[in-house]
């Protein structure tokens, strides 16, 4: 390696990524259910206890159910006229597949990629599949991700959800598989010692989140928010991954990202996520 080289990493070695605190707002919420207008109001009342962290004195609660709308168009359409900043229902409206674990629904699949507003998924009301703590509280909630260095805005989401008093856990799972064939690939060129780029790349790949995380703990209590930060940094396959760290921490909410800048669809890991993961809310960006 030239002194050049080792300047240059030295230097990138020091360049961190800075976390920026911004609490989102959430002055309009819209609630979508496929329910009538007396079982739509007793979920409105779970969902309100439900996010208490977030429904302040100037929150509006808006409603679509029933028949209200009857079509993907249409509802995208009153999406638009009333402009909420989040959009709270639940996987396969106006269908009966939730009854197999395949897919979110047409509804569902359109909603989070055709609008800008985060979509807070909950578990449907007659799958019967919610754990016990679910849609209760939101002192435990947890932020997903493969490449959490520098998202700020995922931070700040998953940390505006979080009520007083309880912890948000920031998570940052590097896949195993992918990791294992770039080493395949470094184990044949001669000019690289293996064992040494093993070692060094999986430290560099898991510091990058674990410095990240410490810069957004440090704001946070700089803010002096209530709330307690925890980390998770794990080189894992992802879907196993989280179904573990979510049951052994008694997740109340998960908040991951659902766009791809580089194609229509869902992004391919937080599809399998939202598809896999049907027994707590889920915070989809």
């Amino acid at each position: 390696m030239t002194k050049l080289d080792q300047f240059e990493s030295v230097f990138k070695s020091a360049d961190k990524a800075v976390y920026t605190y911004d609490r989102p707002a959430f002055g309009r919420v819209l609630l979508v259910t496929d329910l009538d207008e007396a079982d739509t109001a007793e979920i409105t009342g779970r969902v309100r206890s439900f996010l208490t962290a977030i429904d302040q004195a100037g929150t509006r609660w808006d409603t679509l159910f029933g028949d209200a709308f009857g079509t993907v168009q249409a509802l995208l359409e009153s999406i638009e006229e009333r402009k909420p900043d989040l959009i709270v229902t639940y996987r396969h409206l106006h269908s009966e597949a939730w009854q197999w674990p395949y897919s979110l629904g047409e509804y569902l699949d359109v909603m989070t990629q055709a609008t800008p507003v985060p979509v807070l998924v909950l578990p449907h009301p007659d799958a019967d599949r919610a754990l016990p703590h679910s849609i209760k509280d939101t002192d435990r909630v947890m932020a997903i991700t493969d490449h959490l260095t520098g998202d700020s805005r995922l931070v700040n989401m998953a940390v505006a959800f979080t009520e007083p008093g309880g912890t948000c856990w920031l998570t940052h799972v590097e896949s195993q598989p992918v990791f294992e064939r770039y080493m395949d690939a470094v184990s044949r060129i001669a000019a690289i010692d293996t064992d040494v780029a093993r070692e060094t790349l999986a430290e560099q790949l898991l510091k990058e989140p674990r410095d990240f995380i410490a810069a957004c703990r440090a704001e946070i209590d700089a803010q002096g928010l209530p709330i307690r930060i925890d980390e998770v940094v794990v080189m894992g396959r992802r879907v196993d991954e989280y179904g573990e760290l979510i049951a052994q921490r008694e997740i109340d909410l998960l908040v991951l990202h659902t766009k791809d800048d580089d194609q229509l669809a869902m992004h391919g890991a937080a599809y399998a996520l939202a598809v896999e993961l049907r027994n707590i809310p889920l915070l989809m960006l």
